[in-house]
């Protein structure tokens, strides 16, 4: 494996490890130390402005499928961040 490869693959990897806390966060998925659903959606908040900006302060200097990858998973966060602050407002 190459250089450029291996960092592929670490880019990927810190992606993927910011988008499971985001969802962690957000409550769409458990919490794996715990085993129990968690929301905190501040916390998702900021971890999705990380991903974001980490997704700025990159752009020209990735490949095309790290492009589509980190734009996917912004996006992904994005709809489901508003979907979980929507039932925020929801009265019960």
């Amino acid at each position: 494996m190459n250089d450029k490869e291996k960092y592929q693959m670490l880019f990927i990897q810190l992606i993927s490890s910011l988008h499971a806390g985001a969802l962690q966060q957000m409550g769409k998925i458990k919490n794996p130390a715990t085993d129990s659903i968690e929301r905190n959606l501040e916390q998702a908040e900021l971890t999705i402005d990380m991903i974001d900006m980490l997704h700025e302060r990159t752009k020209g200097n990735l490949s095309p499928d790290e492009e589509k990858f980190i734009t996917t998973v912004v996006n992904e966060l994005k709809l489901n961040y508003v979907d979980e602050k929507a039932k925020e407002q929801k009265p019960q």
